[in-house]
């Protein structure tokens, strides 16, 4: 008896040491450089911003922050490999709703829980589409499209990167939405699947802002509505599909968050999302953003976060599961 009490007492210390050790570290942190891993290949928009805050969180760290670009696997490469790293502070990774929201449900198998192995630290933009169509159909606006796509006489087709992919859940979100027949069309890369819509061969998509601005400026692609819920400051007057198909709950956009594995620190955590507030906040950042075609947005806490990432789950989820493709990749 003696024995067990002893060794509960022991226990006891053991944790309480614990418990005081991580304000400790975190009081030092950081002390060397901080890697931020990025799923995407240098020069995408996700990049380019992870790079434009890497150098201001630099500057407040006193201390290197470097990006490591690990593209591939829909973007879970750069997801498993943040899970197994250590819960230091010293390496944080970038995701979206693709990697967190939409792969647990689309793929067999992945190696990570998006659920357990990270903690928010930020959810500072969201990616919108742009609904675009060939200029020669005969639509000007959402109504008109939707009406076309139910009675016109020849059927209308949709682009996008590939099944699952955020662009293509963002059709049949509308196609579910309003009842509409449209045929998807899966390319291999975003930008042969918007080739295809000005060169005639398909109708239509929900298009990444980035790669669809040029070539709506220039009129060879018509542009209807964007995916997010308020307007892109690059298109201002390009209704929200919500407001221009009164369809106030429709939101359809991918997103970008800043993660640390499970189990850093809560004071490292809490220091990086006030740091990464106040970054963004700045009015150089927030024209940066717009620039990218991307929707800054005010991070929620970190709890926060959490909530919005576990709707987007069930949103996304439910319609991968609606449409017969759970477990398909």
């Amino acid at each position: 008896m003696i024995g067990l009490i002893l060794r509960s007492i022991a226990l006891a210390c053991t944790a309480s040491l614990a418990m005081l050790a991580n304000p400790a570290a975190a009081q030092t942190w950081p002390t060397k450089s901080v890697t931020i891993i990025v799923p995407l290949a240098p020069g995408t928009g996700m990049d380019t911003l992870v790079r434009l805050y890497a150098e201001k969180l630099s500057q407040s760290l006193d201390k290197p922050v470097i990006v490591d670009n690990r593209p591939g696997a829909a973007l879970m490469l750069g997801a498993s490999a943040l899970a197994k790293s250590a819960p230091d502070g010293y390496t944080l990774g970038v995701s979206t709703s693709s990697a967190m929201a939409i792969n647990p449900t689309l793929y067999k198998q992945i190696l990570y829980d998006p659920e357990k192995d990270f903690v928010p630290i930020s959810l500072y933009v969201k990616s919108p589409f742009i609904l675009v169509i060939n200029p020669a159909l005969a639509a000007r606006n959402v109504p008109e499209l939707i009406k076309l796509a139910k009675e016109g006489a020849a059927p209308l087709s949709y682009s996008t990167p590939g099944a699952g992919t955020a662009q293509h859940l963002s059709a049949e979100f509308m196609k579910q939405k309003f009842g509409v027949n449209i045929t998807h069309v899966p390319y291999k890369s975003s930008p042969q699947s918007v080739s295809d819509i000005v060169a005639g061969h398909v109708s239509m998509a929900f298009a990444e802002a980035g790669l669809s601005l040029p070539l709506i400026r220039d009129g060879k692609l018509r542009a209807l509505a964007v995916s997010s819920s308020t307007r892109l400051p690059t298109l201002p007057d390009v209704l929200p599909f919500a407001e221009a198909a009164s369809s106030p709950d429709f939101e359809a956009v991918s997103w970008h968050v800043l993660l640390a594995p499970a189990g850093t620190p809560r004071d490292i955590v809490d220091r990086l999302h006030e740091e990464m507030k106040r970054i963004l906040a700045a009015p150089e950042m927030q024209q940066r953003i717009a620039n990218l075609g991307l929707l800054a947005l005010p991070t929620p806490s970190v709890d926060g976060v959490n909530q919005y990432m576990r709707a987007e789950r069930e949103k996304w989820g439910s319609l991968v599961k609606s449409l017969g493709l759970a477990g398909s990749q």
